[in-house]
């Protein structure tokens, strides 16, 4: 990712276009197979009401993880990014 505050500010711009808040949003995270990385990402949404699902890759070294989770606004959105880019090591956002 070249400049994170920029692709964040896109991002804001877009989900203020396309939806009206609070809206459902689906987060896609890649992640090395681990099991402590993925319940750190599952802690980040604890209590959210959060559909959380995860699928390893064909030879088990990736794990994808979709959170399906009401946000208030695109500012939660991007906070909820930020905090797991920063948290857990190796993911990827899609």
């Amino acid at each position: 990712m070249k400049d994170p505050e920029e692709f964040y500010q896109k991002l804001k711009g877009q989900l203020e276009e396309t939806s009206i808040w609070p809206s459902a949003y689906l987060y896609k995270f890649i992640v090395p197979t681990d099991t402590t990385k993925i319940k750190q990402i599952e802690t980040i949404f604890d209590n959210l009401g959060a559909v959380i699902h995860t699928k390893q890759s064909k030879n088990g070294k990736y794990t994808s993880v979709s959170i399906n989770v009401r946000m208030k606004n695109p500012d939660h959105v991007i906070l909820k990014y930020k905090e797991i880019t920063t948290q857990v090591e190796g993911v990827i956002s899609l």
